[in-house]
């Protein structure tokens, strides 16, 4: 990993100055994170997603690939095997419940064309990615959501599932005492599986899907169902995902963003840092509050870029498979 960073080609005069009102800074040693980009470059297919559990969700969408699925295949397989994780608690039916106790699921999923579907809180689902495809599949529209949602997955086969794990209740039951909603950094109350994948013949597609914040109020919806926001695929460009705090993912069009940048012919990691630089610009009081992007563009090319330390994507090629650390603009210290 260190060896192969000595040979990245950091444009950093360039990113300084693709940066509104921010100091340009001439060395990487002054960028927190910097030996942490990696625009690295890859030849046929490759599948990332974020966080560690994105490795074995690579494996799945690896396996379907391997098999002569579709790209569209591998991005929906590969997620559904974190949503099916009832260990997880961040994505599925696993996941933390809002503060009324409710485990509401939100899900979406996009190919090479831009074809998309969506759902939004839905509850007693396990895959709702799949549902989702079915919406892109299946009818006129792009999202459903709650209760309309729910019944027309019953109408289309998709069968509801009870799930009650006593360990997330108490921890829901001990949060009721006091009752205050706090994000934290670089846990699971906020963070989701975004994934991003790139076929042999350089088809692409994406799939994003979350529980959501932690003890969010009922009804809350965050960035991962949302085309622009928590997932864009353009197969002309490229595509990106996000993880993190949704509202300020919500209002930057977080991923649309990125591989605009990426169709101007801005670097997969520097799209990734002025998007995040744009919601820290907007927020200079922000703390505490973790936003990170994720990015592959057509030829292969892909990186990362992060608020805080600590977010790291899983890639998945045929040279092998690895979780990278993203770039990152500040370090985070727990309870500071």
């Amino acid at each position: 990993m260190n060896d192969r960073r000595e040979f990245l080609k950091l444009s950093v005069a360039g990113t300084a100055a693709l940066v509104t009102g921010c100091t340009p800074r001439s060395t990487k040693e002054e960028i927190p994170g910097v030996m942490d980009r990696d625009p690295m470059t890859t030849g046929g297919a490759i599948v990332i997603s974020t966080w560690a559990h994105g490795m074995t969700a690579n494996a799945k969408a690896w396996s379907v690939l391997d098999q002569g699925g579709s790209v569209l295949d591998a991005v929906e397989h590969g997620v559904r095997v974190v949503e099916s994780d009832f260990g997880n608690r961040s994505v599925g039916l696993g996941g933390t419940p809002d503060r009324d106790g409710f485990v509401t699921l939100d899900a979406c999923i996009q190919d090479h064309d831009g074809r998309a579907g969506a759902v939004a809180f839905l509850q007693r689902f396990e895959n709702p990615i799949s549902v989702a495809r079915a919406v892109m599949e299946r009818t006129p529209h792009v999202m459903l959501v709650g209760i309309g949602a729910e019944r027309w997955a019953i109408e289309n086969g998709f069968d509801r599932k009870e799930i009650e794990i006593p360990e997330v209740r108490k921890a829901w039951q001990e949060w009721l005492v006091e009752s205050e909603y706090r994000p934290v950094v670089n846990i699971e109350n906020h963070d989701t599986i975004g994934m991003v994948a790139m076929d042999a013949n350089g088809r692409m597609a994406g799939s994003c899907t979350t529980s959501g914040m932690g003890y969010k109020i009922h009804g809350r919806v965050g960035d991962s169902p949302i085309i622009g926001a928590g997932l864009f695929v353009d197969g002309d460009v490229g595509a990106a995902c996000a993880t993190g705090v949704g509202e300020l993912v919500i209002r930057t069009a977080g991923s649309h963003t990125v591989v605009e940048l990426m169709r101007q012919g801005v670097e997969p990691v520097d799209a990734c840092r002025e998007t995040v630089l744009r919601i820290l610009k907007k927020n200079p009081e922000l703390e505490e509050m973790q936003v990170g992007f994720l990015a592959l563009r057509k030829d292969g090319a892909h990186g990362a870029w992060a608020i805080y330390e600590g977010f790291d994507r899983a890639v998945r090629t045929e040279q092998g498979e690895e979780l990278v650390p993203s770039g990152f603009e500040r370090t985070w210290v727990r309870g500071r």
